[in-house]
């Protein structure tokens, strides 16, 4: 008997949305390193300059498996067209309007970005069975919570931010398309992201231009703020475990990151929480230059503290985060002294 051909691999892509943002560039560009054809989608707004989401978009156009669609996944037709047109087999949802003091001032945004757009990606997974969609949930859905570390159990009823709000909202929309539609959804808790060709907004990008720049830092709530940062590569390989391991239909209980329909929520974070002021020392020292630090009252819509139990992502697909802070902040910096006038 002739031995069987191998498998043709799977033409559908894999749709990245927000695939020119920061973690977006990075899990797109792990995907194609693997050998996945890989849709990328973005509108590529102006939150933040443009020119670094097109530099980001650059780099993934370079391989051949990438195609890019520009588009606000808000829009209904649009939406459902690409889903149609495509037909991608599995779904990374990280497209979303960030930033939590940003949300205070901007709500509207966050309803259209996080809320509409999420719905049209629902809805064009369900259309086309699409076999298992990962999106980007966070760490602010828990507030300001005493009891630490923070497990997926924890409540996650009380967000500070319309941003800390919206990200609760989808996981209990993907929630409600897992029971009724089957679609397997997998909401990731990412904690304080960090890493080469992060968004300017961000603590670590913010300190390294001031810093740069000789101007101060602004610490709020004093400096007293500790957080579990977590180094880009680990959140790209945590992303593409979980991609890998869709959930199944389980026993029902009281827990809210699990459920009978397959559905499930994971922590995404470092595991080794560090105080706001480890950073800046971490960057004076990846830098060379010392910080003028300018120590201000709390934040409305910040926490003071983040520590990610990871121990439920770790049992269900391995992950194990292994870039401490100090060299990962050693990796950013030699970024951004890389880059033009700094």
């Amino acid at each position: 008997m002739s031995p069987r051909p191998s498998p043709l691999p799977d033409p559908r892509p894999v749709l990245v949305t927000g695939a020119a943002g920061f973690i977006g560039y990075h899990v797109a560009e792990a995907l194609l390193a693997r050998g996945e054809r890989v849709l990328g989608v973005d509108n590529l707004n102006a939150y933040y300059d443009p020119a670094l989401k097109e530099e980001r978009l650059a780099r993934l156009s370079a391989s051949p498996g990438f195609v890019f669609e520009r588009l606000d996944l808000a829009e209904p037709a649009a939406t459902a067209a690409l889903f149609a047109a495509h037909k991608p087999r599995r779904v990374i949802h990280l497209a979303a309007q960030a930033g939590v003091r940003w949300s205070v001032s901007h709500p509207e945004d966050f309803v259209t970005a996080n809320l509409v757009a999420f719905l049209q990606v629902l809805e064009g997974c369900r259309a086309i069975g699409v076999d298992h969609l990962v999106y980007a949930s966070s760490s602010s859905v828990y507030g300001d919570q005493a009891r630490q570390p923070l497990q997926e159990a924890s409540g996650a009823d009380h967000p500070l931010s319309l941003y800390a709000a919206t990200k609760r909202c989808n996981e209990l929309m993907a929630h409600s398309y897992a029971h009724l539609f089957g679609l397997p959804s997998t909401g990731l808790r990412y904690f304080s992201v960090y890493g080469p060709y992060g968004r300017p907004d961000m603590a670590v990008y913010l300190f390294a231009e001031a810093m740069r720049n000789r101007r101060p830092i602004q610490l709020f709530n004093h400096g007293d703020m500790v957080r579990d940062f977590t180094y880009v590569d680990d959140v790209v390989a945590g992303t593409l475990a979980a991609l890998d391991h869709p959930p199944a239909p389980g026993p029902e209980d009281d827990d809210p990151a699990r459920s009978a329909a397959p559905f499930r929520v994971y922590n995404l974070g470092g595991g080794s929480p560090r105080p706001l002021v480890d950073l800046v020392d971490a960057l004076e020292r990846a830098l060379g230059v010392t910080a003028i630090r300018e120590l201000v009252g709390p934040q409305p819509a910040d926490v003071r503290e983040t520590r990610a139990d990871v121990s439920r992502l770790a049992d269900a697909v391995g992950y194990a985060p292994s870039v401490p802070l100090e060299e990962g902040v050693r990796r950013f910096a030699a970024w951004y002294l890389s880059r033009p006038n700094p």
